[in-house]
C-alpha cells in the first residue's frame, strides 16, 4: 500500500474567495496531473488530506474524480473533533459532502479543539502513515503550510519520505499549459 498525503496553502493565502475563481482550475488540473501520473505508475493508492479549506478539499475533490478511472482510495483526516464548526453554513455543507464521498474519515483527537498539541499529533500522524508528500507551497511565500513543510524537511533528515512540490512558478507553467490545451480544443473545436 502505497500512501500520499496532499496538502498545501488555504483558500485565502490564495486569495481565492469564490467557487468560481479561475486559481482552483489551475490547482485542481496541477493535482489531477500529478496524482494521475502516480497513479498510472503504481506509485500510490491512497491519497489522505486533511479537510482546511483550499489545496486540501481540492485533492479530495481531485481524487474522487479521479476515482471513476482509477481504483484510489481517499482519507479525510482532521486534526480534532467538530473541526468545521467555526465555519460558515455553505463551507460546512461542502465540507460534510466531502466527508461522506471519501473512504475513510476519522479525526486524530476524540475531542474539539484544546491545544496546539492536537496539531502536532496530527502532522505526526499524517508522517507516520503515509510515505510521500506532495505539497502546493512555495518556500518564496510561506503561510500556514510552512509548519508541515518544515516538519517534512526534518523528518526526511533520518527518514527516506520524498516530498512533491508544486510551487508559484510551477503553477504559473501549468497555467501556460492549461491555457494551450484549451486553445488547441477550441481550435479543432471550430
Amino acid at each position: 500500500m502505497q500512501r500520499i498525503w496532499v496538502t498545501g496553502y488555504r483558500s485565502y493565502e490564495l486569495a481565492v474567495f469564490g467557487e468560481k475563481d479561475p486559481k482552483i482550475t489551475i490547482i485542481k488540473y496541477a493535482l489531477k496531473n500529478y496524482l494521475k501520473s502516480l497513479l498510472e505508475e503504481g506509485e500510490i493508492d491512497w491519497v489522505i488530506t486533511g479537510a482546511n479549506l483550499g489545496i486540501e478539499q481540492w485533492a479530495a475533490e481531485v481524487a474522487i474524480e479521479l476515482r471513476k478511472e482509477y481504483p484510489v482510495q481517499i482519507s479525510i483526516m482532521t486534526p480534532y473533533e467538530e473541526f468545521s464548526n467555526r465555519w460558515n453554513e455553505n463551507n460546512q455543507a461542502k465540507f460534510i459532502n466531502l466527508k461522506n464521498k471519501v473512504d475513510f474519515f476519522a479525526s486524530t483527537s476524540n475531542t474539539p479543539y484544546k491545544s496546539p498539541v492536537q496539531l502536532r499529533n496530527y502532522q505526526n500522524f499524517m508522517l507516520r502513515h503515509t510515505d510521500q508528500a506532495l505539497m502546493i507551497y512555495d518556500e518564496e511565500h510561506p503561510g500556514k503550510s510552512k509548519y508541515d513543510y518544515n516538519l517534512i524537511k526534518k523528518y526526511q533528515e533520518s527518514n527516506n519520505y520524498p516530498l512533491h512540490l508544486i510551487d508559484f512558478y510551477d503553477l504559473q507553467d501549468i497555467a501556460n499549459e492549461y491555457e494551450e490545451e484549451r486553445n488547441m480544443e477550441r481550435y479543432f473545436d471550430n
